[in-house]
């Protein structure tokens, strides 16, 4: 069909951007992000100072490896709503405690994909109802790997973890904590994590490239290049030795900037995550993600038919035993006191049964006493009417 040109005065139809722009502007945007890596590499932090705000409380370090024993990884969930230039944006941050933590790290990364593949089921499912006002999304659009920064690149752990992750969400690796490696060993361990992941064929999230706009290429191919992206956290203002007030850590060498390109690459990952590539993240995840996940759930399984569990929580496994063994004490005791009452009831129907045999045989020897008593008269003084 060919295009009709329009008139310069218009029919209306070039409003349809503003409208749209309003009405996303009224319902807002949906976002989560999962961060996932040891404990002590600073996921906390870095997601304090990436909104400018306290949106997870920090663990005590002291109790940090208290659970050491529990040998489970947890899922923590914060929620919080952002607005910037009256848009709002309901925000998900999904933590996982316990990832890495133990000696034994086998099998420690189930809960995390049994956590991802959940939300999707999730979704599927409100999806498949006949009404889908108000649907709950909590599908994660990006997965930031917090990777340790040492010599070796990634452990085992992390190509394991990796691997799951880059099928079913937007992974982006992290090196964490910066600051505490020069800078020609974080440009050659750089350069190893992205051999390791081209080796490995681990799927890591690409931004898009190509732009009508030059400066917009140039700022995609620039993050692009950045990956594996290495950041500093810090939500504390120090000063610098010109006198400047800028978020970093203070250090006997300097201090280690957070906005500073040449210092760390935070800005760069900040960019991607809410400025200019939040919207390609939701929609990959809604596209590509979700859509594989659905496609493949629906040709293996018949409508309507739930979800295999490939993995049980151990934690609540034993929650679930524990609450078992209180019910059970609680049917024992249950079924002791009903012994003991039903004992007392026989024992008071006995009681009482006894206390009726005796009446009963004190009224046949009343009824006895009458009737000698009756004979008795009869003989002594002739017929008595009874």
């Amino acid at each position: 069909m060919a295009p009709v040109t329009v008139s310069s005065d218009g029919i209306g139809i070039a409003h349809l951007p503003n409208q749209k722009h309003k009405i996303i502007t009224n319902l807002g945007a949906n976002f989560t992000i999962m961060v996932c890596g040891e404990s002590g590499l600073g996921k906390t932090t870095f997601i304090n100072t990436l909104f400018t705000t306290s949106i997870k409380d920090y663990k005590n370090a002291k109790r940090r490896h208290d659970k050491q024993l529990d040998r489970t990884v947890e899922i923590e969930i914060t929620k919080a709503e952002l607005e910037e230039k009256m848009f709002k944006v309901k925000l998900n941050v999904i933590d996982t405690p316990g990832f890495g933590d133990y000696v034994n790290n086998y099998d420690s990364w189930l809960p995390v994909i049994e956590f991802l593949d959940d939300q999707h089921e999730s979704y599927m499912r409100q999806e498949q109802q006949p009404s889908r006002q108000g649907i709950i999304d909590m599908r994660v659009h990006a997965c930031l790997y917090f990777i340790r920064p040492t010599s070796q690149g990634l452990l085992p752990l992390d190509i394991e973890i990796m691997k799951r992750l880059g099928t079913r969400v937007n992974l982006i690796p992290v090196i964490a904590k910066a600051d505490t490696i020069t800078s020609n060993n974080l440009l050659i361990l750089k350069q190893r994590i992205r051999d390791i992941i081209d080796a490995q064929g681990i799927n890591v999230y690409r931004s898009p490239l190509e732009s009508d706009d030059e400066q917009v290429t140039e700022r995609n191919q620039t993050i692009l290049d950045a990956m594996p992206f290495a950041i500093i956290g810090s939500t504390e203002s120090v000063t610098t030795p010109d006198g400047r007030q800028v978020k970093g850590r203070a250090y006997s060498w300097g201090v280690a900037e957070v906005e500073n390109d040449q210092h760390c690459d935070f800005k760069k990952l900040r960019n991607l995550l809410v400025r200019s590539h939040m919207h390609d993240l939701i929609s990959t995840t809604e596209d590509m993600h979700y859509e594989r996940y659905r496609e493949r759930e629906m040709a293996n399984r018949k409508f309507g038919e739930s979800k295999i569990k490939r993995y049980e929580n151990p934690k609540h496994r034993e929650k679930e035993d524990a609450l078992r063994k209180v019910f059970t004490e609680q049917v024992k005791q249950e079924e002791n006191r009903f012994r003991q009452w039903e004992q007392q009831l026989i024992a008071e129907r006995d009681r009482l049964n006894k206390d009726l045999e005796a009446q009963h045989a004190q009224i046949k020897n009343l009824e006895t006493e009458l009737d000698q008593l009756y004979h008795h008269q009869q003989q002594g003084r002739g017929t008595i009417r009874r």
